[in-house]
Parts: structure tokens; sequence; C-alpha cells
């Protein structure tokens, strides 16, 4: 059964290299952190949350909105399995009823502050910028990007970033849940240029300030798609 259905749309991925000992206090029981290339990556993303439905149902005015996350990439390996998924630092929208749902039904990472976003399309280009306010700050994220779609080639960064189909949640320091989306293999845009202004340390806490004066090592942007969220969460030690 699914729990949540709707349309992720036009994501900027900024994936920058880190230290996987930053990462450790943030890692659930039972999953290792995944590499490419031998370098583990966090990524800012950014995209828009379109035509929500939880068990089907339309959320009345609430349905549609900006999502921007912090998150990180992990392998769990489980009887010659190997899954692999993300890890949210923290999830950022609008609307403050969404996020309290989603903390209370499956102990997420959501947080409910101001954001808003911009999209134009030529025939050419487009340009994509999502903001979401902190302190008084509005940090942003915005990429100009070719409108013509390219399908993904395999063993790069883009499958790597992409290609992680569960999500993972520390419960405690003993306990972890995992959970399955499930989408399409993404069409991605070549992007032409960006630009990120993102207080880390004050958005995300202070591990992460380094990431203000790092450039990422790669920015992505994705058409998107339907998405599906599935009911059922396993915990695991």
């Amino acid at each position: 059964m699914d729990f949540l259905n709707a349309y992720w749309k036009n994501l900027i991925m900024a994936n920058y290299h880190i230290s996987p000992a930053v990462l450790l206090p943030y890692l659930p029981k039972g999953v290792e952190i995944d590499t490419y290339n031998d370098k583990a990556y966090i990524s800012l993303v950014g995209f828009m949350f379109k035509n929500t439905r939880l068990f089907k149902i339309p959320i009345p005015y609430l349905g549609s909105f900006e999502e921007i996350n912090l998150r990180f990439y992990v392998i769990r390996k489980q009887e010659g399995t190997n899954k692999r998924g993300v890890v949210f630092i923290n999830e950022t929208i609008p609307y403050k009823p969404v996020a309290w749902v989603a903390n209370w039904l499956y102990k997420e990472h959501y947080v409910s502050i101001p954001t808003r976003h911009t999209l134009k399309i030529n025939q050419e280009h487009k340009e994509i910028q999502y903001e979401w306010k902190k302190a008084n700050r509005w940090n942003k994220i915005k990429v100009n990007a070719c409108i013509e779609k390219q399908l993904i080639k395999k063993n790069t960064i883009e499958e790597y970033i992409f290609e992680h189909y569960y999500g993972y949640t520390k419960i405690n320091e003993t306990s972890s849940q995992e959970y399955r989306v499930n989408h399409p293999r993404w069409e991605i845009n070549s992007v032409i240029d960006y630009d990120i202004d993102c207080d880390f340390g004050s958005m995300y806490g202070k591990a992460f300030k380094f990431l203000n004066n790092q450039q990422p090592s790669s920015v992505i942007v994705a058409e998107g798609s339907e998405v599906s969220v599935k009911w059922n969460r396993e915990t695991f030690a």
C-alpha cells in the first residue's frame, strides 16, 4: 500500500565531497555509508512537491510546495542484497501541518519555514530557483540548465546520486527504519551555471559550516516524475 503519492519536479542536486566522520553521528544502525569512486557525498536538494496525496486522497490547499533537504547516501547489506538508500539530515517545507504529520508518523526530520521558488522556461533554457528563510536570511539554490533532456549514463555521478530507492531513518542508537521509494529512472538537463547561497552552519548545524566555503563537486538537474512511498516500514537493528 502506498502512503504517499506525488510528483517531484525540477530537482536540483548540489553534491559535495564530505568526510565520512562528519556523517557518523547521523548514520542509522545497520547501514553503511555508500561511496562513489571511494568518496562520500552529501547533497543539498531543492525540488517541487506537487499534487501530493496521502493514501491517494488529495491534500486540500497544502498539496504543492517546495522542499529543500540535506541528505547523504548509505547502503544496507541484507542477505546478499545491497539496498542503496538515503538518510536525511533535514527536510524543509513551508507547511507546519505537513511537517508535523511526517515527523509524527515516521520520525522524520522535517522543519517548517518560509520557502519560495521561481521557474522560467523558454525554448532552449530553464532557470530554477529555490529559496528558504532562516533567521531572517533567505538562502537559495539556483541553476540555469538546457531544456533538452538526456538519459542518465551508467556508472556516472548522476546515476549514483539518483539511483537510491530506499530511505533510512535513525530511530535511536539501536534501531532504524527502512522504507521504499518508487520512481522511474529520471532524465536530466545539462547545467550551464549555478548559484548557491546557503548558510549551512545556521541551517544544519556547526558540523556542516565548512560547506559555506566549499564548491560542490557536481550540480545536477533532473526532470522528475511521479513518486510513491510505501506505507510499510521495517524496523531493524
